[in-house]
């Protein structure tokens, strides 16, 4: 079916952007993912590989703390 994820695939890399700029503590508590300040406002969080339950774990972490989200892409691994 297109468009929808591949449950058999391992993991992913996403790109998550959020209004606002994230501060220092994040960085400790995403696990490899790197913070990125755009000159908009916003952040974008660059993951490493997670599967779908992480992701969905990061995404509440940020709904839990009021902070906005713009988006979320998945990166392709070509």
């Amino acid at each position: 079916m297109t468009g929808l994820i591949d449950p058999h695939r391992d993991s992913d890399r996403y790109a998550i952007r959020v209004d606002g700029h994230l501060d220092a503590r994040w960085t400790a508590s995403l696990d490899g993912a790197v913070l990125r300040q755009d000159v908009d406002g916003s952040t974008v969080i660059d993951c490493p590989p997670i599967d779908q339950a992480a992701l969905h774990g990061l995404l509440r972490r940020i709904r839990d703390a009021a902070v906005p989200l713009i988006s979320v892409t998945r990166i392709d691994h070509d």
